[in-house]
């Protein structure tokens, strides 16, 4: 097979992280003969792939209707003789639809959908996830695929692969990273979560259970990794509650798989997430996971076998699931132990590979 996987996203998540694995364990495993990841010049995607020597291929982003680039592209897949065209953002969707109902482009198309949002509600969105060159909708979780089914006329295209994490990025031992640089006491706990600033995260929830544990008199540093559109907001309501200089926010960081094994615990307030991919890097880590019962989670939180579940939006189920969790280490020790194995069964680039490829290997020979 000789693929392209396209994006028109300027910033790093982790459906970015997505598509460098997937390149990698394509490669290593011999699943393809040639591969090209498409994308926009300068993104935090393309300097990922460059630092690993990844064959991409580079355009200035004008807007999601560029006939200009739509062209080009048509031109790209023809000269690549790609096999299979693997979408994996919603203006690369839009520009792969252009070339083909424009340009003639005749490549089949896979879209990969990683978000919980209706696209019935806009008729020409609705109109480009039905177009016929898209061939497979994969989706990270079967609450997407639900979600999907509003729009999408033909549910045979619908498919789930779940989230890759690469466990050999990710190693269970403290680096005392945090403790040293923030000047962490010994005998604190640091409860942490690793996430964008934005609405579907629910950090208000998080910020008030931060709180409500304060006010239960529980030992311990909060640490906020991430950086987003809320940012201030958040900040504002850890000063209104008093517990500004018992959380530590550090802002973006390179660094996740050095600092998250001194995670003591990980609280995951997330109200409408496709699955969670961090939660898998938890495993990887053995960090103990308390998380939101929503969207996609619990097809990665096992409730009482691989972490804790608590009641979306409420900071006192959070606080008493992490309050039971931290007072029991027998439980943290199972939970952890679990969770990797879960994550060794389902979610490592081996797994998820295999799964993908098979997704659109299917695709590429019934064209």
């Amino acid at each position: 097979m000789r693929l392209i996987q396209f994006s028109a996203a300027k910033g790093w998540r982790g459906h970015e992280q997505k598509i460098i694995y997937l390149y990698e364990a394509f490669k290593d495993f011999g699943y393809v003969e040639d591969q090209w990841i498409v994308c926009v010049e300068g993104s935090e995607l393309h300097k990922a792939a460059q630092a690993k020597n990844m064959q991409t291929i580079t355009f200035d982003l004008k807007g999601e209707y560029d006939l200009k680039f739509a062209k080009r592209f048509k031109n790209i897949a023809d000269q690549t003789k790609a096999d299979v065209i693997f979408i994996h953002s919603s203006k690369a969707h839009t520009l792969s639809v252009l070339s083909s109902l424009v340009y003639g482009l005749k490549v089949p198309l896979v879209l990969c959908r990683t978000m919980i949002k209706r696209v019935d509600t806009n008729i020409l969105r609705k109109w480009k996830y039905n177009y016929k060159a898209i061939k497979k909708i994969i989706c990270v979780s079967h609450p997407v695929v639900n979600v999907l089914k509003y729009a999408v006329k033909d549910h045979s295209k619908l498919c789930v692969v779940g989230s890759v994490t690469d466990v050999h990025k990710f190693k269970y031992a403290d680096t005392a990273i945090l403790h040293k640089e923030y000047a962490i006491a010994p005998g604190y706990k640091i409860i942490g979560n690793i996430a964008a600033f934005t609405g579907m995260k629910d950090l208000h929830t998080w910020i008030r259970t931060v709180a409500e544990l304060n006010k239960r008199g529980l030992k311990a540093k909060y640490i906020l990794v991430g950086e987003g559109p809320q940012e201030a907001e958040i900040k504002a309501l850890a000063e209104e509650l008093g517990v500004a200089q018992e959380i530590i926010f550090t802002g973006f960081r390179k660094d996740i798989p050095q600092i998250l094994p001194e995670f003591d615990l990980f609280l995951f307030t997330s109200n409408n997430e496709p699955t969670g991919g961090v939660l898998l890097e938890c495993y990887a880590c053995h960090v103990p996971v308390v998380a939101a019962n929503a969207g996609g989670i619990p097809e990665v939180v096992q409730d009482g076998v691989t972490g804790l579940m608590a009641e979306v939006g409420n900071p006192e189920s959070f606080a008493d699931k992490i309050m039971y969790m931290l007072d029991n280490p027998d439980l943290q020790e199972k939970f952890t132990k679990n969770g990797y194995q879960f994550l060794l069964g389902n979610f490592t680039k081996e797994v998820i590979a295999k799964k993908m490829f098979d997704e659109l290997q299917a695709v590429a020979t019934a064209k």
